[in-house]
């Protein structure tokens, strides 16, 4: 590339153009943030309309589903603490302290677009289109579309979100009867077609899985549900009136080892939400100082009881998670799937329990892939990535959670350069920040990213 693109020389002017790729709760936050910061002309690109401004998370939501996070800690901006909640009172909802559902935060991101798109003008434009490609010319960005005419952009801003879940092991799709395995639950009604006489197993057991068991049960469905991982752990609750964790200031200089023998000692005095909650302060920087082969060990050893501490459910979503398991509805089991076959009332899954030689099975009427997103870009059948990975504009971290980033975001090409015309931000890059899926990390990193896009040291647009 030429140094005439403004970005490739240092700066990025008032009239240039930056376009971002998703439109999200990570694609929305850019775009709020931009305007906020008096940026450049931005187009935000969406393919799914009806998940603008709310993703996944927000967008499939079902009207019972609610955050894991209390109001008061879900505003939009790291700023601006009190901005969801002084929404929450425009409409005559919930207080700070509440839980509310996400439905109502998906409207919160809607509205404040909205206002945003009303208030920017020519500066803020919304593309409903895909973008198949992106290519850089000498001056600028190329974006091909799917349906509209390609596009030129001065910078290009990632905004992905989450991939979806691989098929889990032993799961022989092509040989079950159709409607039987459900890859995606916020495509497809995990519950359609049910009778109290069918069965469910429900292959992972966190948050996703915590999701389809609420579902299932608003729906009627009262048949059995199994839900089946590794290590059989789910979701921790919230605990009302637990005091407030002492964060730590610094990361722990201490090799991971004796890191998690002075958690567990943590855990042991004052419990495990307060000792996980001790290292949310510094979790990024701690993450960013450790090589590899440690951040390799963390996932194998203890990601899994970090999951379970760190995303807690809202009481209330606990309560009813503990009353199916107490009648007998829902189990969660540790082991693994061992295959399937297809059955007449469905598929007949056998797994082995952990630590345990003794095959079990059961027949199962739907299975549901609740494993959670993915982020291996390697083995993505998302059309934009694989051309991205194949002309070197992105590679995988080590790994192979993600997009590979700096500490600016900026994507590293897989010659290992850091190019300040291309950046990606949200989950897809877990592997340089591992704290970057929930509301407070995310936001400050859009923040932060739209500042400097900017050259902006305060905010010029209030919202």
């Amino acid at each position: 590339m030429h140094a005439s693109n403004p970005v490739v020389a240092g700066y990025l002017p008032p009239d240039s153009h930056v376009a971002i790729v998703g439109g999200g709760f990570s694609g929305t936050l850019m775009a709020i943030n931009l305007f906020r910061y008096g940026g450049p002309r931005t187009t935000l690109i969406e393919r799914a309309p009806r998940r603008l401004a709310r993703g996944i998370a927000y967008g499939a939501a079902q009207p019972d589903q609610l955050l894991n996070v209390r109001a008061a800690g879900m505003s939009a901006f790291p700023d601006d603490p009190d901005h969801f909640a002084r929404w929450l009172r425009t409409q005559g909802d919930a207080p700070p302290a509440a839980f509310v559902a996400r439905s109502t935060y998906g409207a919160y991101l809607r509205a404040t677009l909205s206002e945003v798109r009303e208030r920017a003008g020519d500066r803020l434009t919304i593309v409903a289109d895909e973008v198949s490609a992106i290519e850089r010319t000498p001056t600028q960005m190329r974006l091909t579309l799917a349906a509209g005419e390609p596009m030129t952009a001065d910078a290009v801003v990632l905004t992905l979100g989450n991939l979806p879940p691989h098929v889990p092991p032993g799961i022989d799709v092509a040989a079950l009867p159709a409607g039987v395995y459900v890859d995606d639950p916020w495509a497809i009604d995990p519950a359609a077609g049910l009778t109290p006489d069918d069965s469910v197993v429900l292959i992972g057991s966190g948050l996703t899985a915590i999701d389809v068991a609420l579902h299932l049960d608003s729906s009627g469905f009262t048949g059995p549900i199994l839900a089946l991982s590794r290590r059989g752990l789910s979701p921790r609750r919230h605990v009302d009136g637990s005091p407030p964790a002492a964060g730590l200031s610094d990361p722990p200089d201490l090799p991971l080892s004796q890191l998690v023998a002075d958690v567990r000692a943590d855990a042991a005095r004052q419990g495990w939400r307060a000792a996980v909650d001790a290292l949310r302060p510094v979790t990024q920087r701690w993450w960013e100082r450790q090589d590899d082969a440690t951040r390799a060990r963390f996932l194998r050893h203890c990601r899994p009881f970090w999951d379970v501490h760190r995303h807690r459910l809202a009481p209330a979503v606990a309560d009813r998670i503990d009353r199916l398991m107490a009648s007998g509805q829902l189990t969660f089991a540790a082991g693994k799937t061992i295959d399937t076959m297809p059955a007449t009332d469905g598929a007949r899954l056998r797994w082995r329990p952990r630590h345990g030689d003794l095959v079990r099975a059961i027949t199962a009427r739907r299975i549901v892939n609740c494993t959670g997103p993915q982020g291996d870009v390697l083995r993505t059948a998302e059309p934009l990535l694989r051309q991205m990975v194949a002309t070197g504009m992105v590679r995988p971290d080590g790994l192979r959670l993600g997009i590979d980033v700096d500490a600016g975001s900026r994507v590293i090409d897989r010659d290992g350069i850091a190019r300040p015309d291309l950046h990606c931000i949200g989950p897809m890059t877990r592997g340089s920040f591992w704290e970057i899926v929930a509301v407070p990390d995310i936001r400050r990193q859009c923040a932060d990213l739209a500042r400097r896009l900017s050259n902006a040291h305060w905010m010029t647009e209030g919202l």
